[in-house]
C-alpha cells in the first residue's frame, strides 16, 4: 500500500504521470479537481476562497472558516481513499493535508519554461508573450494558494522527495523509475503511519461535523485526535457556540472522548522527557494564562537506534501519535501503561486539561526538519519553548544541537524560540526581578529629580551659543535620552510583569 502525492502546475504532464503511476501500482487515482468539485457539492465555498486568494484579498473570518472546512474535507477524502488500497493524488501540494504521515511519497512535477509556453500556445491559441504571461500568472496564483492555505513556499524542494522534469524524461520512463522508488521501505505504510492516518481522518470528520452543524458552523477551531480522544481548541469569540461541540462529536463513529479548550494562540513545548514536576510546566501554564493560549506538547525522541525500541507517541490525552520520519514500525499491541515514560505525559496533559490549556500532544523522532513536517503550519504559534533534548549526545553536543534546533525553528516559524531555562527571565516575574525593578525605577527617578532640580543650569547649557557648546549639548542629549528611555522602559516592563499585564 502506497500513498503518493504528485504536485503539479498547469499543463506539465503531472496528471498523465499520476495516472501512469496509479495504473502500474494498481491503486486508485484522485485529481484535485475531483476533490474540489466534491467539496463544492458538500457546501464548502471553494470558489469564494480561490477568488480571495487570486485577488490577494485578506481572508475574512468567514473565509478562514471555509479554509479550515476545505482542508478538513480534502484530508478526509484522501484518508478515506488511501486507508484500504493506497492512493495516487495529483494537485497542489496535497501531502500538506497529511501532516505526520511519514510514508507519503511526495513528487513535484515541473517542465522547462519554453516547453510550457509551447503547450499553452497550442492549447489556448495564444501568442508567445501572452502564453508566457499566462503561465506566470497561474504559477503566482498557485504559490499564493499554497501560502494562504498551508503557510509554506510550495516551490521549496524541502517539501518533496523527488522533483521530476518531464521536459527531460518521458512520462512512461519517469513512471517506471518512480514505481521502483515507491516500493522502498521508506514509503511503505507502517502500523504507526496507519494509526496517524486514522487519527487525521477522525479529526477531519470531526471538523466537518462542527462546520456542518448550524449551531457551530461559524466556529474557527483546531481539532486533533488520538486513538478516539478528540481535542477541540476554539477562540473566545465562539464561547456561546462551544457548548454544542461535545454533543455533535459524540455522535461520530470512533470518538471515545472529547476535550474542549479555549485559546487565542498556541505555545509549543518541546521536551525529550516530559516531567509534570519540572519547573517548566507551571511557568508555561502561567504564560498560557496570561496569553490565553493552548499548550501543545511535542516529545522529541532520539533519532538513532532501532525504531522498534522507540515507544509510541501516544498518551491518554488528545494529540497526534508518533510519526517516525525514518519509517519505524509501531507495535499496535503496545499499551500506554507499559510505557513508563508516558506516565509523565499523561499527568502533564491532565494538568493542562484541568487548566483548560490542553492543545494536544505528539511525538516526533529526529530534529528540526521532522518537527516542522509534523506541525500544522497554519496554526498560530506565539512561542516555542525548547526544554531538555538530545541528552544522549553528551553535554556539549546537546547544547550545540539545541541551539541549532532553536535557530532552525525560529527561522521557519518566525516566532520567538527560547530554552526552558530562559522562561522566567524573559516572560515571568521572579524573585531576582525585584532588585532590577527597584534599581531601574530608582535610577529613572534620580535622573528625573536631577533634571527638574537643575533646570536653570541645564537650559543655560543647552541654549549657550557657539559651535563647541552646541556639539556638547547635542552629545549630552544623545546620551541622556536613550539612557533614560532604557531605565524607564525596563522599570515599566518589570512592573507589568509583576502585574501580569502583557
Amino acid at each position: 500500500m502506497q500513498i503518493i502525492c504528485v504536485s503539479r502546475g498547469t499543463y506539465e504532464g503531472g496528471k498523465e504521470l499520476a495516472e501512469a503511476l496509479a495504473k502500474r501500482l494498481g491503486i486508485p487515482c484522485l485529481a484535485r479537481e475531483e476533490a474540489t468539485d466534491a467539496a463544492t457539492r458538500a457546501g464548502i465555498h471553494v470558489g469564494k476562497l480561490e477568488m480571495a486568494v487570486v485577488r490577494r484579498h485578506p481572508l475574512s473570518e468567514y473565509l478562514a472558516v471555509e479554509r479550515e472546512k476545505f482542508q478538513a474535507f480534502i484530508t478526509a477524502t484522501l484518508c478515506e481513499r488511501a486507508r484500504e488500497e493506497g492512493l495516487v493524488y495529483h494537485g497542489r501540494t496535497g501531502h500538506l493535508v497529511l501532516p505526520g504521515v511519514s510514508p507519503v511519497f511526495r513528487i513535484r512535477v515541473i517542465a522547462d519554461t519554453e516547453a510550457r509556453i509551447a503547450q499553452t500556445m497550442d492549447r489556448l491559441g495564444l501568442s508567445r508573450e501572452k502564453a508566457r504571461l499566462f503561465n506566470e500568472q497561474v504559477d503566482e496564483d498557485i504559490r499564493r494558494w499554497v501560502r494562504v492555505l498551508y503557510n509554506v513556499d510550495g516551490e521549496s524542494p524541502d517539501l518533496y522527495d523527488v522533483v521530476v522534469n518531464l521536459s527531460h524524461v518521458s512520462v512512461e520512463n519517469a513512471a517506471s523509475a518512480l514505481v521502483a522508488m515507491a516500493q522502498l521501505p521508506e514509503f511503505q505504510v507502517t502500523p504507526a503511519s496507519r494509526r496517524a492516518l486514522e487519527d487525521l481522518h477522525l479529526a477531519a470528520r470531526c471538523r466537518l461535523a462542527i462546520g456542518g452543524d448550524r449551531r457551530t458552523r461559524g466556529m474557527q477551531v483546531r481539532v486533533r485526535a488520538d486513538r478516539g480522544r478528540v481535542s477541540v481548541t476554539w477562540l473566545p469569540r465562539d464561547r456561546k457556540a462551544a457548548p454544542a461541540v461535545p454533543s455533535i462529536l459524540e455522535e461520530i463513529e470512533g470518538v471515545r472522548e472529547v476535550v474542549c479548550t479555549m485559546a487565542t494562540t498556541n505555545l509549543l513545548w518541546i521536551e525529550e522527557d516530559v516531567d509534570p514536576d519540572s519547573e517548566t510546566l507551571p511557568q508555561i501554564l502561567e504564560i498560557a494564562e496570561k496569553w490565553n493560549a493552548a499548550v501543545e506538547i511535542l516529545r522529541l525522541e532520539d533519532g538513532e537506534g532501532e525504531a522498534e525500541a522507540a515507544p509510541a507517541g501516544a498518551s491518554g490525552e488528545p494529540g497526534i501519535p508518533d510519526t517516525e520520519a525514518e519509517g519505524g514500525i509501531l507495535d499496535d499491541g503496545v499499551e500506554v501503561e507499559r510505557l513508563p515514560e508516558d506516565a509523565g505525559v499523561r499527568e502533564t496533559m491532565g494538568r493542562l486539561v484541568s487548566a483548560g490549556r490542553a492543545g494536544g500532544y505528539r511525538a516526533v523522532r529526529g530534529g528540526a526538519r521532522e518537527i516542522l513536517q509534523s506541525l500544522d503550519r497554519t496554526s498560530s504559534y506565539s512561542l516555542v519553548v525548547v526544554g531538555r533534548v538530545f541528552s544522549s549526545k553528551g553535554v556539549s553536543t546537546a547544547k550545540r544541537l539545541s541551539r541549532e534546533l532553536a535557530g532552525s525553528l525560529a527561522d521557519a516559524l518566525r516566532v520567538p524560540v527560547i530554552g526552558s531555562d530562559e522562561l522566567r527571565s524573559q516572560y515571568l516575574f521572579g524573585p531576582g526581578h525585584w532588585l532590577k525593578l527597584a534599581l531601574h525605577g530608582a535610577l529613572a527617578a534620580l535622573l528625573l529629580f536631577l533634571v527638574f532640580t537643575y533646570q536653570a543650569p541645564i537650559l543655560e547649557f543647552l541654549a549657550r551659543g557657539g559651535t563647541r557648546h552646541r556639539i556638547l549639548a547635542a552629545a549630552a542629549l544623545f546620551l541622556f535620552v536613550p539612557l533614560f528611555a532604557h531605565l524607564y522602559g525596563s522599570f515599566a516592563r518589570y512592573l507589568f510583569r509583576l502585574m501580569k499585564i502583557e
